[in-house]
């Protein structure tokens, strides 16, 4: 990270530390075209690679680790070790990564609406983007390892049905309540209001292998939620479908990707 921070980036564009000391993180600014995107991901990519090879190291953009690396560590701060305090041995180890999209949406009724009319296509997402088939040098038989990774916190998969805003934070008020989540801005849904921007954040995908795939998954998304948002302007309601069928569907994806 501290030899990536020396390349220049697209106005926007940051590089992170994640929650272990194994993973980085790369965020693009804001875009308004797949273009801008695209240039933005691709220099973020090259930056952190040139950055690794100099470490004498490569950068996997997967969803778990693809070999061993026992006690990864945790990055130094009071978020993630009180993180790992909260999950113990369900956060040790937890090298996955996402591949998230945020799409605006300044309107936070508006935004919890579009919720509901996403949730039948997180599993598609999830599916078009399965890359995690290998769990610390074993292949899992899973297409996305991934995902049931993920499906050890509480809350995990597709976010329940939101009457409003204010029913949607009742319900991550509830959460930190329970003691099940460390604050406001941690939920494991596989869909959810950005806790700090105007958005509507998607984190249904695997950390895919190219920045085209990545491109593809903020398309995709974007297109969803503007089509979310035409039917809302047409009166049109998300379609009701039940928890457990789109928890199964979540496992479907998991296990098969697109086949």
């Amino acid at each position: 990270l501290a030899r990536a921070r020396d390349r220049p980036l697209a106005p926007g564009a940051a590089l992170h530390a994640e929650l272990l000391a194994t993973q980085v993180e790369a965020a693009t600014g804001v875009c308004s075209g797949l273009g801008a995107l695209r240039d933005q991901l691709e220099r973020a990519r090259a930056a952190l690679g040139d950055a690794a090879r100099a470490e004498g190291l490569r950068v996997v953009s997967t969803g778990t680790p693809v070999l061993p690396n026992p006690a990864p560590p945790f990055t130094p701060g009071e978020r993630p070790a009180r993180i790992g305090d909260l999950y113990a041995g369900v956060v040790a180890g937890y090298e996955v990564s996402g591949c998230h999209v945020h799409v605006g949406v300044a309107d936070r009724e508006a935004a919890v609406a579009v919720l509901g009319h996403l949730r039948p296509w997180l599993p598609t997402l999830l599916a078009l983007s399965a890359n995690s088939p290998f769990d610390r040098g074993r292949d899992s038989g899973y297409a996305s390892w991934r995902m049931m990774e993920q499906a050890h916190f509480p809350g995990s998969g597709v976010p329940p049905s939101f009457a409003s805003a204010a029913d949607y934070d009742r319900a991550v008020e509830r959460l930190v309540d329970c003691g099940v989540v460390a604050d406001a801005a941690m939920t494991f849904w596989l869909a959810r209001l950005s806790p700090h921007l105007p958005t509507v954040e998607v984190r249904a995908a695997d950390a895919v292998v190219t920045a085209d795939e990545a491109v593809l998954q903020a398309a995709l998304t974007r297109g969803l939620v503007r089509a979310a948002l035409d039917d809302l302007a047409a009166g049109r309601e998300g379609p009701r479908v039940d928890d457990q069928v789109c928890a199964a569907a979540v496992w479907t994806a998991a296990r098969y990707g697109i086949a």
